[in-house]
């Protein structure tokens, strides 16, 4: 597979993450050309005019008529009349009360907040006419590759040079555009490093295709930017973001954690070409490969993107859910083009996924140990797969002196490991010589008097504290007088101690 391919093939991924938008209707302009699609410009329609007192809401339906369904939308509502006939707009009943002038009859109804626009009412009539066809949701309908327009005149013909082209050309002239002239080869490049590497190109590169005057100077320069490391980095951004990938736990006091080699096997997957399949499969499971390697288990930290709650009284159960929940959630967004959120709580009207299916989903995660780490290392120690690496030669070095470091370290702890009883029990008696020596080192001095700011008594006790009764104001200032000492005075300790007179016999 070319880089080119590889490219594409990703940009086809990412687009099934986000419905088509309904151009036509917005403007009010009817597509002269091709078929109405429904999932792209009637589905809104109905669902934002039609779907509140004509869906699947049993609760909220009127007339006995559903338009989300095409047999029901079909059949006869309960005045008999029947909302849509197939290639027959003129006695469709959903036709007749948009075009209503009777305010007791136009649909949907003049009291309500929502107008058809001229454009999508035209849409409507196209859609009937040509037979009304109904689809699937358009996360469930499979890709098909379309025909590719024809080149019917000679600024088409000079224009388009591949099956992409003609396809722009084609939409241009739809809205009445024609393409713009050839951009020099300094701005093709300038937009090509943008685009491939996040970068503006070098003097260098720059130079290099302005020299190159053969036929594939174009390509040439194309293919120099897909082999750079910095286009791995440009791809992953979008990538990274529907991963919610993030420096920092997201949660609290969003402290920091370490997930960059997920990043750097992100940016490495793009650079190495690896076909999109093997993409999504290391990223959601590689860590159930067979004698999975440390990349791919490295892989599915795709699945621990989600936010850590570091709080001290979480519920541990709960917050195991909600990252379940999590993955769910971002899994169906990102490779299903399903916002399955709604569907966590209930069955939603708009949602083709069931609550029960959504449990269902959810029970390929809950059953994963949420437990352990993967700690970087060069070793094949026990449960701990080596670090994952960009395998440069830099890289391996820095590695092997990380390792001769982490080895050092070790086998310092392990000598020291065995005397630590010893140097235990020495730290234990110079410690508790130090506490004897410090009892010495304070004195107490008695008050020569001690008076409340805000009226309490401060009444003396047999071993020389003072106990406040009496008034007890929200904020109080107590101003002790103390004699002077021949002794150089280094400190003051205040004790507050408990005393059976006091609120839990302690403060406050």
């Amino acid at each position: 597979m070319s880089h080119a391919n590889f490219h594409l093939r990703f940009v086809i991924g990412f687009l099934f993450l986000v419905p088509a938008q309904n151009l036509s209707a917005d403007t009010g302009l009817t597509p002269n050309t091709g078929r109405v699609n429904f999932s792209r410009d009637i589905r809104p329609i109905l669902s934002d005019k039609c779907f509140q007192c004509h869906g699947p809401d049993e609760a909220q339906q009127k007339s006995g008529l559903r338009l989300d369904l095409r047999e029901d939308a079909l059949a006869a509502a309960d005045s008999g009349s029947i909302a849509i006939v197939p290639k027959d707009p003129d006695i469709s009943e959903l036709m007749k009360r948009a075009l209503s002038k009777d305010p007791d009859e136009v649909m949907p109804p003049a009291d309500s907040t929502k107008k058809l626009t001229e454009g999508e009412i035209d849409l409507l009539r196209k859609w009937i006419a040509e037979g009304a066809d109904y689809e699937m949701h358009w996360a469930f309908a499979p890709p098909t590759r379309p025909a590719v327009p024809a080149v019917d005149d000679t600024l088409a013909k000079d224009w388009s040079h591949n099956p992409v082209d003609r396809f722009l050309h084609a939409n241009l002239r739809q809205a009445g555009l024609t393409p713009n002239p050839t951009a020099n080869k300094e701005t093709l490049i300038r937009r090509v490093a943008l685009d491939l590497t996040g970068l503006p190109p070098t003097p260098t590169q720059i130079d290099k295709f302005l020299a190159d005057q053969s036929d594939r100077a174009y390509e040439n320069m194309v293919d120099e930017m897909f082999s750079s490391p910095h286009y791995g980095e440009r791809m992953a951004l979008n990538w990274l973001d529907y991963a919610r990938y993030a420096d920092s736990n997201g949660y609290q006091s969003d402290g920091s954690r370490d997930i960059w080699g997920w990043r750097d096997w992100v940016i490495h997957a793009y650079n190495q070409n690896l076909p999109f399949d093997q993409f999504t499969i290391e990223q959601l499971a590689g860590d159930m490969l067979p004698n999975a390697t440390p990349e791919q288990i490295i892989a599915t930290g795709f699945n621990r993107n989600h936010r850590l709650n570091g709080e001290g009284g979480r519920i541990v159960e709960e917050w195991f859910v909600e990252t379940v929940i999590d993955r769910v959630e971002t899994t169906g967004l990102t490779w299903l083009g399903l916002t399955l959120n709604c569907c966590r709580c209930h069955d939603h009207k708009y949602d083709p996924i069931s609550q029960k299916e959504f449990y269902q989903f959810f029970a390929f995660f809950n059953s994963v140990e949420e437990q352990g780490v993967l700690v970087p290392t060069g070793k094949n120690a026990e449960n701990t797969p080596p670090l994952f690496t960009m395998k440069s030669a830099a890289d391996a070095a820095e590695i092997a002196k990380r390792e001769a470091e982490i080895a050092a370290l070790d086998a310092e702890y392990q000598s020291l490991k065995v005397k630590l009883p010893e140097l235990a029990a020495a730290w234990a008696e110079q410690n508790r010589d130090e506490q004897v020596n410090s009892a010495s080192i304070w004195q107490q001095i008695l008050p020569t008097e001690v008076v409340s700011s805000g009226g309490a008594t401060l009444a003396k006790q047999e071993d020389g504290s003072y106990l406040p009764t009496g008034a007890n104001p929200a904020n109080d200032s107590y101003v002790v007088t103390l004699p002077v000492t021949e002794a150089p005075i280094s400190g003051v300790l205040l004790e507050v101690l408990p005393d059976a007179n006091l609120p839990n016999q302690s403060l406050g």
